[in-house]
């Protein structure tokens, strides 16, 4: 990552996957930018983005809002000529939405989630390829519920499966412009998003039981493979998604 600069949006803690994958950034030598949502984060994330280096910048973005992803683009053309990579790790659903069965799911909850959780990496590559001019990777964060029924998981996993068909449309649409578009699917880690699903912990089990490793991943794991996936080292890879499960994905019975 020496001499490339990367946007990692979705650093909630220290215990999230975007911090992992902002930490192993930094340590291959990027440029980092953070993103914050809000008042209520920014301090957080300012003194996340000062742990990692005197030189990792936080700025305020809400996906959401088109006018704060310009804003967001304009700060980073004002401190760098190119953007090479971008990690979006931002996903949400309404608690109620993941605790009753999916066929009860609101019409608000379900374009919520779809929302927060799929239409927001296109709005965040429409917007930042054109600072990618020398080409460059753009990573989202998905999970097995996109093409499994996970219990709990609900309308988050239908708002997956659409961020999986969405980082395949945009790695079609910008493989002209060498933006590689790729998805890493990622085992159950016992992070703070991951505590609101409900059976968090036999969910675990389960997953250490049957995973060929037997046991499960780590958020150094995810990293690596984040790191990998923004280098040179997968500079062929565009459109997949790539499970870091211990193999768990693999398993029938």
């Amino acid at each position: 990552m020496s001499g490339k600069t990367a946007l990692v949006l979705g650093v909630a803690n220290r215990w999230s996957l975007a911090y992992a994958i902002a930490q192993a950034f930094v340590r291959e030598g990027g440029d980092v930018v953070l993103t914050y949502q809000g008042d209520r984060q920014k301090e957080t994330v300012e003194e996340l983005a000062a742990a990692l280096s005197k030189d990792v910048r936080a700025i305020a973005c809400n996906v959401t809002k088109p006018e704060e992803l310009d804003q967001l683009v304009a700060s980073i053309k004002n401190n760098s000529d190119k953007l090479d990579a971008v990690v979006h790790s931002i996903a949400f659903a309404n608690p109620e939405d993941l605790s009753r069965p999916f066929v009860e799911t609101s019409r608000d909850g379900y374009l919520l989630a779809q929302e927060v959780s799929s239409y927001s990496l296109l709005a965040v590559a429409r917007a930042v390829a054109p600072l990618m001019t020398k080409g460059g990777s753009i990573l989202t964060l998905t999970y097995l519920g996109a093409v499994k029924v996970v219990p709990n998981y609900n309308v988050m996993g239908v708002a997956k499966a659409a961020l999986e068909a969405v980082v395949r449309y945009l790695a079609s649409d910008l493989g002209p412009a060498n933006i590689r578009v790729n998805a890493i699917s990622a085992g159950p880690i016992k992070t703070l998003a991951a505590r609101g699903i409900a059976g968090l912990t036999e969910m675990l089990k389960s997953h250490a039981d049957r995973a060929p490793l037997k046991r499960n991943v780590d958020t150094d794991e995810v990293a690596a493979t984040a790191t990998f996936l923004c280098s040179q080292g997968g500079s062929g890879i565009t459109g997949e998604t790539i499970y870091v499960d211990c193999g768990y994905n693999i398993m029938g019975f």
